[in-house]
Formats: structure tokens, sequence, C-alpha cells
């Protein structure tokens, strides 16, 4: 049986999340946010199971936090600019 997960970004500085899509398999997601977080972003990643409560996207909701639409691309673009930095700083 194959179970599908949420994929859910959090910026918790902003507060806000956006819901990236579905998945059966989370590996690549939760480490590309891993990866993010040991850069020094303050992201968080979630991915709860497809259920009868929350069966669409439209329904995920959390205190506090503002949904924002293209939050995950805005966040790579971020995490690309840490890690070029970084790989410069190391030349140098």
């Amino acid at each position: 049986m194959n179970i599908k997960y949420w994929l859910i970004i959090r910026d918790d500085s902003k507060r806000t999340f956006e819901v990236c899509g579905k998945e059966s398999n989370d590996n690549a997601f939760t480490n590309r946010t891993y990866a993010m977080q040991r850069a020094g972003m303050n992201v968080t990643c979630m991915t709860p199971p497809v259920s009868g409560k929350m069966s669409s996207k439209e329904m995920i909701k959390f205190d506090g936090y503002a949904l924002e639409v293209g939050l995950q691309e805005r966040l790579m673009k971020q995490f690309l600019e840490i890690t070029m930095r970084n790989s410069q700083a190391e030349w140098e």
C-alpha cells in the first residue's frame, strides 16, 4: 500500500508556509530542508499523511502562519546564495 504524504515547508522567520504537493517518498524533500537548516536557515518541513481531515491542500492551515505561494522556490534561491557565498569564502 502506497501512502501519500503532504510536503509542507515553513519559513519560521517570516511565519509563512506552503503546501508543495504530495508524494509517497518524502526523502528528497526532507533532505533539502535539513540542508537548509545546516546552512543556517530557519525552516522546517512537515510530511503528514494525506487523510480524510487533510484531503485537499486548501484545508491545511497553521495558527500564526500565512500561506505564501512560491515559498519553496524563494527558499531554494536563498539556499543557493548561501551555498555559493560559503563556497567562495572557502576558495579565498
